[in-house]
């Protein structure tokens, strides 16, 4: 068995038949879809037309969302439906950012992922999924694609059909007969703020404001649409989908940096010679290394729709999933972390004399979980497959700079208060100098000097330089990146004035990671 939908698309009314049987079918809460319906229209007034488009879960066989979740909670049976069990889901929403389909969603009443599950109560007792018996038209076919005898196999092997976004490598088992390309793919069509009978929430269709409505009736929506049809084929129905993550994610990114970058620094370069063994460098960087990794920890917690089922990644751990892997990791590190620092604090406290040498010991697999702590996030966004801009092979070795400058940057501030030694206060603004460097060109003339791979990437890297988020990346590189450097130069051995480049690079890579983390979020992938 290997079920899958075929949508034709000749004879859809756009009647919302499909979706409102869906909705009664499944107890779909109010604000929130597994089946909807596109309307785009192209044309000149008064010789326009109105296409339908019929959207939902692809049941793909290669479904990214099963990858990426870290309990599996998200599955795919052996029949090819991918379901989901929301006893098990912790409400990460990852799986959102891994769809790029943009097909499922939060429930509002249970806080947690759900999608169209082919009916699967009704498919298991030989019944057709609910969408498929209420179609007035018969638009909708539904059954096993391995059987050539089944009706959606006979028409899918007799006509021309198409999937969407075969370049994602998802292998989608939803087809359409005759789909209008601009319907079909999301950027060829104008989205904005104005829909047919109504108008997104203030801050457009994927806002902050309360993405459920209350409808507002727009003016003259019907008539408007056709008119401006004669520009660009316009989008004039579809449903809203809200941004998944918001500030905890960027902060995460923020606090990772500094947990791991204070131990690679600091203890790595007491390792090296190139830091003395002071404490500053030893059970202080230890200290700054844990601290930090406790609060994104915290971070990462608090963002879970389901934050008391946080412990179920360690309970029940698909290991297919980078957040798994990145949960063990920091756990791992943690606890070397903390062995390492406790052997120092011990010695410096006069407690176990010559435990500090037994410390060392660990320096280098610490070190290497620090460096696994800086970089697991590149593979976690890589399994984000409806965030292209997230696909850059830059992304790990980026993270394991700013991890760096972050790192250098925590121990400059924390150095402002410590007796230093002007030599060693200069390594150390060497060593930041050359991670805000790095960060830069990494910055500017990597993620966003090169050509990105596909629209929807460049559409998110136009967002962050030149549209909604060109201040904070602005800001990033100026503010976080300009100011510090100058001063690293000019006054590498002035503790006041090293801790304020500090505080203004770690500003910066917060407004950066900010800006990365939500202009790809706003990409339509409907």
């Amino acid at each position: 068995m290997n079920y899958g939908f075929l949508i034709d698309n000749r004879k859809c009314i756009g009647c919302h038949a499909c979706s409102t049987a869906c909705k009664q079918e499944n107890e779909v809460p109010l604000g929130v879809n597994r089946t909807w319906v596109k309307y785009v229209e192209k044309g000149v007034f008064p010789d326009t037309r109105r296409y339908f488009q019929v959207t939902r879960c692809n049941h793909c066989a290669n479904p990214p969302c099963v990858h990426i979740c870290p309990t599996g909670a998200m599955f795919q049976r052996q029949d090819g439906i991918v379901e989901f069990d929301n006893t098990v889901c912790i409400g990460c929403k990852a799986c959102l950012q891994a769809c790029p389909y943009d097909a499922i969603y939060i429930d509002p009443e249970t806080h947690t992922a759900a999608k169209c599950h082919f009916c699967a109560h009704r498919t298991e007792i030989g019944l057709e999924p609910a969408c498929v018996i209420v179609c007035p038209e018969h638009a909708i076919l539904a059954g096993d694609l391995d059987d050539p005898q089944s009706e959606i196999a006979r028409a899918i092997a007799t006509q021309q059909v198409r999937v969407r976004k075969p370049e994602q490598g998802t292998r989608p088992k939803l087809f359409y007969i005759d789909a209008e390309e601009a319907s079909i793919t999301p950027m060829l069509a104008r989205q904005d703020a104005g829909m047919l009978w109504a108008s997104w929430p203030q801050n457009g269709r994927n806002g902050h404001d309360d993405w459920r409505g209350p409808i507002q009736i727009g003016e003259g929506r019907m008539a408007g649409a056709m008119v401006n049809a004669a520009a660009a084929p316009r989008e004039t129905y579809n449903v809203p989908h809200r941004i998944p993550w918001h500030w905890p994610v960027p902060a995460y990114l923020v606090t990772k940096a500094i947990g791991a970058g204070a131990f690679m620094v600091g203890a790595g370069g007491a390792a090296l010679g190139m830091l003395p063994g002071v404490p500053l460098f030893t059970s202080i960087a230890a200290f700054i290394a844990l601290l930090f990794i406790g609060i994104t920890t915290l971070l990462l917690i608090a963002d879970l729709d389901q934050p008391k089922r946080f412990w179920y990644m360690l309970k029940r751990p698909q290991w297919r999933s980078w957040l798994t892997r990145g949960a063990f990791i920091l756990i791992a590190y943690s606890a070397l972390l903390g062995l390492y620092f406790l052997g120092h604090a011990a010695e410096q406290l006069g407690l176990v004399p010559g435990a500090s040498g037994l410390a060392n010991a660990l320096v280098v697999p610490t070190f290497v979980l620090a460096v696994l702590a800086a970089v697991y996030t590149a593979f976690l966004f890589a399994q984000a497959e409806g965030r292209d801009l997230w696909q850059s092979p830059l992304l790990a070795p980026h993270l394991f700079v700013q991890a760096v400058m972050a790192g250098a940057a925590a121990l400059i501030i924390a150095g402002a208060f410590a007796p230093l030694d002007a030599p060693v206060r200069s390594t150390l603004a060497a060593i930041f100098g050359v991670g805000v460097l790095a960060n830069g060109l990494m910055t500017m003339f990597g993620e966003f000097g090169a050509p990105h791979a596909s629209v929807v990437a460049s559409a998110a890297a136009h967002m962050i330089k030149r549209g909604k988020y060109a201040k904070d990346y602005w800001m990033a590189i100026l503010v976080g990146g300009a100011l510090p450097l100058l001063i690293a130069l000019v006054l590498p051995t002035s503790p006041l004035a090293m801790a304020i480049a500090a505080l203004a690079a770690l500003f910066g890579l917060y407004r950066y990671e900010y800006a990365f983390v939500m202009a790809p979020q706003e990409v339509p992938n409907n």
